[in-house]
């Protein structure tokens, strides 16, 4: 089954448009409703400072020059919503508690689109992406530059749950790519190798190479290295199969996918 709902965060800023505009180009392929969701500085996140030591005039100033900020940031980001020409779509304008609005909206959606500044921890849709890959679990996919140059895709197998869930989930992009090339190499306690996703995917139409890789200890770097001897648009992955703290303290596949600004975008699933 193809993808109905693609939702887009945004955060009211100039960056708007590159992520609107990558989110665009999936829902025209799939003709699927765009749904442009405004996630607003939250007044509510305020509210352990206020209560200690903030008083007077300055909680007033403050609280007063963040909803300032909001209903600029929305402007912003309505304009952005009308400029893309994408005829089917609708813009969301979230309210306190931002981040619990945020994750009803993307309880009903098939695919949560993110640029990659947000993807590895930087500005105000930061959070958010954490929010949405790993507690809402959501397929999100990481737009980086031209989401398909080639029409290529690149599948990262380790026989794992989280790739399992990528893999699977990922099926109504791969039928629009030109050239499906599985890669990775079995973790020591898998025995579902590439061969059995290849099948997999036979079985539902998609037509897929398996290249075997080295095991290495860190797959990330030999991950990106494989997508762009493809010259793939898009790389498939599992998010987070270790602990996020475990990955945060000694690194990983997963932060070296996110981290890797000039890598393909990213299909992830946790």
């Amino acid at each position: 089954m193809d993808w109905g709902r693609i939702v887009v965060p945004v955060a009211g800023m100039a960056g708007d448009a590159a992520v609107v505009a990558a989110a665009a180009v999936v829902a025209r392929r799939l003709e699927a409703e765009l749904m442009i969701v405004y996630a607003p500085p939250d007044p509510g996140e305020l509210a352990p400072w206020l209560s200690e030591g903030f008083v007077g005039g300055v909680q007033a100033d403050t609280l007063d020059e963040l909803r300032a900020a909001g209903l600029e940031g929305e402007r912003v980001a309505r304009a952005c919503c009308d400029a893309e020409g994408y005829a089917n779509k609708r813009f969301v304008a979230l309210k306190t508690p931002v981040w619990r609005a945020m994750a009803v909206q993307c309880r009903l959606a098939d695919l949560v689109v993110f640029d990659s500044a947000a993807a590895s921890g930087r500005g105000p849709l930061a959070e958010i992406f954490e929010l949405v890959l790993m507690e809402e679990r959501a397929a999100t996919l990481v737009a980086r530059g031209d989401l398909f140059p080639s029409d290529v895709a690149v599948v990262a197998w380790n026989g794992g749950e989280p790739a399992s869930r990528a893999a699977r989930r990922a099926v109504p992009l791969l039928r629009h790519a030109s050239r499906v090339v599985i890669v990775g190499a079995l973790a020591a306690d898998q025995q579902c190798g590439l061969d059995e996703l290849k099948s997999y995917y036979a079985a539902r139409g998609i037509e897929a190479e398996a290249k075997p890789l080295d095991r290495v200890p860190d797959m990330g770097p030999l991950l990106v290295a494989a997508a762009k001897a493809e010259n793939a648009g898009l790389l498939v992955a599992g998010a987070f199969g270790r602990s996020r703290l475990r990955e945060f303290i000694f690194g990983g596949t997963t932060r070296a996918l996110l981290h890797s600004d000039d890598g393909p975008s990213l299909f992830l699933a946790h």
